[in-house]
């Protein structure tokens, strides 16, 4: 018994001194940073700003990395089947990490693969709606979706398991309502049939040129999806102040994540690099730009929760509308 107890505390010893010689070679070689979508999308516009940064705290280069394909899927497995050494990293969202494994079977990963490092910033959901749709509020739109004999009110979406989706089907679920999705393969064709009345709504980031569309009257928008009126839109109502929408909050964010099995020691080294990126005003500016909004500095422990948050809720409004991966 003592033998197998010996022999148990040197494997244990054994194991945190690989884990603090990792940490104190980390870096030791470039660093790849993977955006699992093409050069151009905010994703990899503020990748770029961000890089540079990362690269002066930690002391040495580090390389964007375009990786697009299979709704991220391809991007977060490259970086997963790295060596967990820190020397890949993912510029990731809630879009690829955890709603692709719930619709697509070929993403061979789970959520809880990766340890979030630091979140860069947000961006709310907004319900617009189709400038002559006769609702100018959330009550009118569950009033209209339920009058007897009306025409079925059709929501734009990117396909079965977007967050465009299951945001809608949950909406849907607390309103009483039932709508018609409509999918689409990208943003621009399902905006251009929203202007020009072939779908009645959408739940899309409040992003791009979506602020333009509202204030130019393009678009109706009947309510925000956050838990705070936005600064410069702050006639948009919040949905949550709706009766039965308490807990309607979605929005997208973006940051740094990497495998969980990347050493603690070298995980808190990036995070600390990441966190003194974050508060540097031409990281902050590049992501204003692309229309989130600016994070504060969060612990490990406090990723860690805010991100196990995400993963419960969209994985239960898939289990109730039968979301199976294909």
């Amino acid at each position: 018994m003592r033998f197998a107890q010996s022999v148990k505390s040197l494997l244990a010893l054994g194991v945190l001194v690989t884990a603090v010689a990792s940490a104190q070679q980390f870096p030791s070689k470039v660093i790849s940073m993977v955006v699992a979508y093409p050069a151009g999308g905010p994703s990899d516009v503020v990748a770029r700003v961000v890089a540079p940064h990362i690269a002066k705290g930690l002391g040495q280069t580090v390389i964007v990395e375009n990786i697009p394909g299979a709704s991220g899927a391809i991007g977060v497995q490259k970086m997963l089947s790295s060596a967990p050494d820190g020397h890949t990293v993912l510029l990731g969202s809630p879009m690829e990490l955890v709603l692709t494994p719930l619709s697509i079977a070929s993403a061979k990963f789970k959520p809880d693969d990766v340890q979030p490092l630091v979140r860069w910033g947000s961006t709310s959901m907004v319900l617009l709606a189709r400038k002559d749709l006769p609702a100018n509020s959330v009550e009118e739109l569950v009033a209209l979706a339920k009058t007897p004999g009306s025409k079925e009110i059709t929501f734009g979406s990117f396909g079965r398991g977007s967050l465009y989706h299951l945001v809608a089907a949950r909406f849907q679920q607390l309103s009483g309502t039932k709508m018609l999705e409509v999918p689409y393969k990208g943003g621009a064709p399902l905006v251009q049939d929203l202007i020009g009345g072939q779908i009645d709504i959408v739940f899309m980031p409040l992003a791009g040129n979506v602020p333009a569309l509202i204030k130019g009257g393009n678009v109706k928008a009947l309510g925000l999806a956050a838990a705070a009126r936005h600064p410069q839109l702050s006639q948009i109502p919040l949905i949550k102040d709706t009766k039965g929408m308490d807990d309607f909050v979605y929005g997208l964010w973006s940051g740094v994540q990497v495998s969980k099995n990347v050493p603690a020691g070298v995980q808190d080294q990036i995070h600390k690099a990441a966190n003194e990126a974050l508060m540097q005003p031409e990281v902050r500016k590049a992501i204003e730009a692309q229309g989130s909004t600016p994070a504060t500095p969060s612990t490990l422990a406090e990723l860690s929760a805010s991100y196990a948050q995400d993963i419960a809720r969209y994985q239960a409004i898939a289990k109730s509308i039968n979301l199976q991966p294909e």
